[in-house]
C-alpha cells in the first residue's frame, strides 16, 4: 500500500482500511494482505447471523420440525408420542458450538495475523475519515461500514418498564416458559413462535395485521397464517395492538388488548429492526443516509463520502446475510481497485435475491409478489401446483402447501416464485438460477430432468401451468 492516511489529526493511528463490524466486514479477501487494516468491534465478535440470528435459530427450529413432525405421525398411520423437548440441552448444544466459535475468529484476528489489528469498542466519526474508538483515534483513506441492524420497539404504554426479550436474548433463557408472549408477526417472530410452541410453551402472538408474514405474496401470507394458527398450543391475536403491558411482582406479564387480558412468563418483542447507523456520528462525514436510517450506497456499494463502503443491514433494506456477503465481496474488490487508481467495475446484482421462512410451514421466496407484478405494470400469468398434487405430497398426505410462479407472458420470463410447504428453502433454487440466468421458464420445465417422483415435481408442474396459460 502507498496511500498515507488524512492528516488533519496528526496523534492518530494510521491504517490503510477501517473496517467497523465484524460480521460479514470480518470476510476479509486475500487480495488485502499486506494492507495495514483495523477491524473495530463493539459487541459480540462474528456479527448477528452467527450469534443470535439466523444460524442458532435454524439450529432451534429443527428441532422444533421433528416434534411437529413427530405429532403429524398418526394421520399418516404412525404411532407417535414426542416427549418434552429438553430446553437446557438444546439451547446448550446450540450455543456450545457458536460461541467457541465466535470466540476463535475473535482470538485469530486479535493475534495480529495478516497484519490486522482488532480494536474493541464503539466507533464514531469525527470528521471525515476519522474516528473515535473509546478515547483512541483511527485514521484510514478507506472504511467499510458493516455494522449492520438492531431489534426496536414500537410504542406500547408501559413496554419499557417491562422483561422482555428480543432475537439477541430470546435464545439463550434459562428457563423454559410455559407461556410465552410475541409481539410482531414477521419472520422472527414466526420462527420463534414455531420454536417455542413446537417445544411446549403456549404461544400468543399478537399482530396488528390481519395476516402473519405480509411482506410475502398475499395468497402465501394467508395460507401461512392458517396453517400457523391451527397447530397445536399456537393462539394468533390478529389486528390486534396491545394498549397496555405490565410487569407483576412474581415475574408473570399481563398483556391488555380489546378489553381482554393474557398472562405470559415471558415477552418476545419482535417487531423489526433499525439500522445501526445513529450513532456512528455521520454527521461529522459526507455519509448521506435514507429516511429509514440505512446509509445511501450505489450499486459498487460506495456511499456519497469518497473512500467510504457500507455493506449489509445497515445499508440495505433486504436484512440478508447471503446478500451482505455478495455485497461484501464487492466492496472488498472496489476497495482494492481504489487503491490501484482503477474505476469501480464490482456491482451487486439484486436481479434474484431470495429469501426464506424457517417457520411451520416453510416459506421460500425470490421476485416479484402477484400485486407488485401488477403494479410494475407486467402482463403475467401464475402458475401453480399444491404439493396434493404430485405424487410425493400425497405420500406426504399434504392438503396445504403450494408453489407458484409468476411468468411475464409472451417472453415467459420468470418474474417471481413463492413456495409454502416442506422444504420450499431448497425447492425453490432452480428458479432462483433461472431467474439470475434469464432462462425462461419453458426452458426450465421442459429441458431439464425432475427426478420421479421427488418433490420437485411440484416446482415443474407449477412452470408447466403457466406455459399452458401462455400458449
Amino acid at each position: 500500500m502507498t496511500d498515507t492516511a488524512p492528516t488533519t489529526h496528526p496523534d492518530a493511528e494510521a491504517f490503510d482500511l477501517i473496517i467497523i463490524g465484524s460480521g460479514s466486514g470480518n470476510s476479509i479477501p486475500p487480495a488485502l494482505a499486506g494492507w495495514k487494516i483495523a477491524l473495530v468491534e463493539k459487541g459480540v465478535f462474528g456479527g448477528t447471523c452467527l450469534n443470535v440470528g439466523c444460524i442458532p435459530s435454524k439450529m432451534f427450529v429443527l428441532p422444533a420440525d421433528h416434534i411437529r413432525s413427530a405429532e403429524d405421525g398418526p394421520r399418516l398411520g404412525v404411532a407417535t408420542t414426542p416427549g418434552p423437548a429438553d430446553w437446557a440441552q438444546i439451547r446448550d448444544r446450540v450455543f456450545g458450538r457458536i460461541d467457541p466459535i465466535a470466540a476463535g475468529g475473535e482470538e485469530y484476528r486479535a493475534s495480529g495475523t495478516e497484519g490486522l489489528t482488532l480494536v474493541r469498542g464503539h466507533a464514531r466519526f469525527v470528521a471525515p475519515k476519522v474516528v473515535e474508538v473509546d478515547g483512541r483515534t483511527l485514521t484510514a483513506p478507506r472504511f467499510l461500514v458493516a455494522t449492520g441492524s438492531r431489534a426496536w420497539a414500537p410504542p406500547v404504554p408501559d413496554l419499557t418498564g417491562v422483561r422482555t426479550h428480543t432475537s439477541d436474548t430470546i435464545m439463550r433463557l434459562e428457563e423454559f416458559p410455559k407461556r410465552l408472549g410475541v409481539l410482531g408477526g414477521g419472520f422472527i417472530a414466526v420462527e420463534m413462535g414455531h420454536v417455542f410452541s413446537a417445544y411446549g410453551a403456549e404461544l400468543h402472538l399478537f399482530n396488528r395485521g390481519d395476516r402473519l408474514l405480509r411482506a410475502e405474496d398475499e395468497e402465501i401470507a394467508r395460507r401461512f397464517t392458517e396453517v400457523f394458527g391451527a397447530h397445536s398450543r399456537v393462539n394468533l391475536h390478529l389486528s390486534t395492538v396491545p394498549e397496555r403491558v405490565v410487569e407483576l411482582d412474581d415475574g408473570t406479564i399481563e398483556i391488555h388488548h380489546g378489553g381482554e387480558v393474557t398472562v405470559v412468563d415471558e415477552l418476545l418483542v419482535s417487531v423489526g429492526r433499525t439500522p445501526n447507523s445513529d450513532d456512528l456520528g455521520l454527521e461529522h462525514t459526507g455519509i448521506r443516509r435514507h429516511a429509514d436510517g440505512r446509509i445511501v450506497v450505489d450499486d459498487t456499494m460506495a456511499t456519497s463520502e469518497p473512500g467510504v463502503w457500507a455493506v449489509g443491514d445497515v445499508a440495505n433494506a433486504y436484512q440478508l446475510k447471503h446478500l451482505a456477503n455478495a455485497e461484501a465481496k464487492v466492496a472488498f474488490a472496489n476497495i482494492v481497485g481504489d487503491a490501484a487508481g482503477e474505476a469501480a467495475d464490482a456491482e451487486v446484482d439484486t436481479t434474484a435475491v431470495p429469501h426464506a421462512v424457517f417457520s411451520d410451514p416453510q416459506v421460500a421466496a425470490v421476485g416479484l409478489t402477484e400485486a407488485q407484478a401488477a403494479e410494475a405494470g407486467l402482463d403475467v400469468v401464475v402458475g401453480r401446483r399444491d404439493y396434493g398434487g404430485t405424487a410425493y405430497g400425497w405420500a406426504m398426505e399434504d392438503s396445504t402447501s403450494f408453489a407458484k410462479v409468476i411468468v411475464e407472458r409472451g417472453t415467459r420470463r420468470i418474474v417471481g416464485a413463492h413456495i409454502l410447504g416442506v422444504q420450499s428453502a431448497s425447492l425453490i433454487q432452480p428458479l432462483i438460477q433461472a431467474m439470475q440466468f434469464g432462462q425462461p421458464a419453458d426452458r426450465v420445465a421442459a429441458e431439464v430432468f425432475y427426478i420421479h417422483p421427488a418433490l420437485t415435481e411440484v416446482v415443474e408442474n407449477a412452470l408447466i401451468d403457466a406455459i399452458e396459460q401462455d400458449s
